[in-house]
């Protein structure tokens, strides 16, 4: 991995005027840390430790389940004494003698090839993983604790309801496995909602909408992973489909400031989409947009049949309405020229091209 490129939208995001100073000497527990978005926020945190925007540093606590990957993932902390693994199944109880003040529940299967090959284990993550960590919650009476939802939760939506606001909801059916992701996440968030009118557990949900950058897996079956890793290995971009579905793509650093907006500024009890309706392409255009990054390459867009291995969805427009989150004093800046263009220079220097990444 290139780090400038994770220094820099590290910089950006503790540029954000956010009070970043009630992570002062707490604990914050981050699960599901190998993950592309989680990461990012064990990342973001460690970042506050070596600036001065905290009194006491913060201590992150990563709950994995494959220890051996979290360490080659956060292997530039080693031996840093606020960095600690609790290494467990989000499905078994959680348990920690320690304090815990922050709660970031990320641990989920979002990658489309689990839907189809591990429709238990995708539904167990989102359900009796979050059931776990509310439970905590309690016991630890957290000052706040986020819950990462997804933009999937919406389904089929009607064009009146596009771009789509937090109170609005389209069709899932239930009896699809591909629903296992949607109609779990769905649930975990009536959890959440549920532990804080009877608990007052103060946590907030969060709808990433399609968040790609630096660290995301090149093998992670979903189709803008695909093609970064097409453009890495000089391959033509291979169509399985028209390409005519519409999602809205967020860059990871903008998405992780939103996180982060949220965690500390959010109202508890409230949902809150993370997006960038701006990054509103086909995929089709995204595919034309990242050949024409490097047209040095000779690349170019081509058909081939559908493998079969996953299961398409069947959301045809997917953007979100991301007011509520704006009053809060977010917004996203990185589009999907500039936002592509750092996530292919973050695997390596071998592929900047001049003048451009």
């Amino acid at each position: 991995m290139n780090n400038s490129v994770i220094e820099e939208d590290l910089e950006a995001i503790l540029g954000t005027s956010l009070p970043w100073q009630e992570l002062s000497g707490r604990t914050v527990l981050i699960t599901g840390a190998n993950g592309l978005i989680p990461s990012y926020m064990v990342d973001t945190c460690m970042a506050l430790n070596r600036r001065p925007l905290l009194d006491s540093p913060v201590h992150v606590l990563v709950l994995v389940r494959n220890e051996a990957a979290a360490r080659s993932r956060f292997a530039r902390y080693q031996n840093n004494p606020h960095l600690e693994f609790l290494v467990q199944d989000v499905c078994e109880p959680v348990s920690w003698p320690g304090r815990v003040d922050f709660i970031i529940h990320a641990a989920s299967q979002a990658s489309p090839k689990y839907y189809n090959a591990d429709p238990v284990g995708t539904l167990s993550a989102n359900v009796m993983g979050t059931l776990n960590l509310l439970k905590l919650a309690v016991e630890k009476q957290v000052e706040s604790m986020l819950f990462l939802s997804s933009g999937e939760i919406y389904g089929q939506v009607p064009d009146a309801f596009i771009p789509t606001k937090e109170e609005d909801w389209g069709h899932v059916n239930p009896m699809s496995v591909r629903s296992c992701y949607a109609e779990s996440k769905r649930m975990a968030e009536t959890m959440c909602v549920c532990w804080h009118h009877q608990y007052g557990v103060p946590v907030k949900v969060v709808r990433p909408y399609h968040t790609y950058g630096p660290g995301m897996k090149l093998d992670d079956g979903r189709v803008f992973a695909d093609f970064v890793g097409n453009i890495l290995n000089r391959q033509d971009i291979a169509m399985t489909s028209e390409g005519t579905a519409i999602r809205a793509f967020c860059y990871l650093a903008d998405a992780t400031a939103g996180f982060f907006t949220i965690l500390l500024n959010g109202v508890n009890g409230e949902a809150y989409n993370i997006g960038n309706p701006e990054g509103a392409v086909s995929i089709s255009e995204l595919a034309s947009t990242l050949v024409s990054l490097f047209p040095e390459y000779g690349l170019k867009v081509v058909r081939s049949a559908p493998s079969g291995q996953y299961v398409p969805s069947k959301i045809d427009k997917n953007i979100p309405d991301i007011t509520r989150a704006m009053k809060l004093g977010w917004r996203p800046s990185t589009g999907i020229t500039a936002g592509f263009s750092r996530t292919i220079r973050s695997y390596s220097a071998n592929y900047r091209k001049e003048g451009t990444i």
